[in-house]
């Protein structure tokens, strides 16, 4: 496809045959790949090069994952993959809160890999064109207004700082506000995948996005967790901003 020829994928991976294999398979297919191997460097490419996405490794030489993620975040809006070791799961928690989009646990199957990335990918393409197929594009609630064309929110007319999957799953929340969305329901719409009972990346970006609105993490009303059920969007409660 034509689209995934134009892809241009940024590996960050300090194991070198690691690293040639999986450009290998993901050049073999469709995909532009390139290396960066020193995790010191990596913040300056990934800035100056603007790939469309990032697969970023936690455990790197010079500068490790967590900070090169943190410092290119506010200047690169393409998707952060991070690649994480399976066991330790505030290594994922971490990753997210500094920002990655996703993150997949090492070692990972190639076709696993290839799969998240177009799935990823595909999904900030249609981002970036409007081609989510949601009629609307833009929802007002009180002082909160979230605009699925342009990718951004406001707050009493002041911009949201928000990662692309943060913006995603806000959006997802609002347009269905009123229903209660289980974790399930979340997993399928914004990764394509089964939630598995354990994956805490839902909780870290909830977590994230209710200050950003206006939302009282200890007493949250406009995002409300509903226990052993999922989360609900309270439009009556985002109206009430002032």
């Amino acid at each position: 496809m034509v689209e995934q020829t134009a892809w241009q994928i940024l590996i960050v991976e300090d194991d070198q045959r690691l690293a040639a294999l999986t450009q290998e398979y993901l050049e073999s297919n469709g995909l532009r790949v390139s290396i960066e191997s020193d995790g010191a460097r990596a913040a300056e490419r990934i800035l100056r090069e603007q790939p469309d996405l990032v697969v970023l490794d936690l455990m790197l030489p010079g500068e490790d994952g967590l900070a090169i993620c943190r410092k290119v975040r506010g200047r690169y809006a393409g998707p952060i993959l991070m690649l994480t070791a399976r066991s330790d799961d505030m290594d994922q928690v971490l990753g997210l809160e500094m920002g990655a989009d996703d993150y997949v646990c090492k070692p990972v199957r190639p076709r696993v890999l290839l799969a998240r990335i177009r799935a990823m990918l595909r999904r900030s393409e249609a981002a970036e064109t409007g081609g989510s197929g949601e009629g609307q594009r833009r929802l007002e609630f009180g002082a909160l207004v979230i605009d699925n064309a342009m990718r951004e929110a406001w707050l009493r007319e002041q911009s949201i700082e928000l990662t692309s999957a943060e913006f995603d799953l806000l959006w997802l929340l609002a347009s269905n506000a009123g229903r209660i969305l289980s974790r399930e329901e979340i997993f399928n719409a914004l990764r394509g995948i089964e939630y598995d009972g354990q994956d805490r990346s839902i909780d870290v970006r909830i977590s994230r996005i209710r200050p950003k609105i206006g939302d009282d993490p200890m007493h949250p009303r406009l995002i409300k967790t509903v226990r052993s059920k999922g989360y609900l969007f309270v439009a009556e409660a985002a109206e009430g901003l002032v």
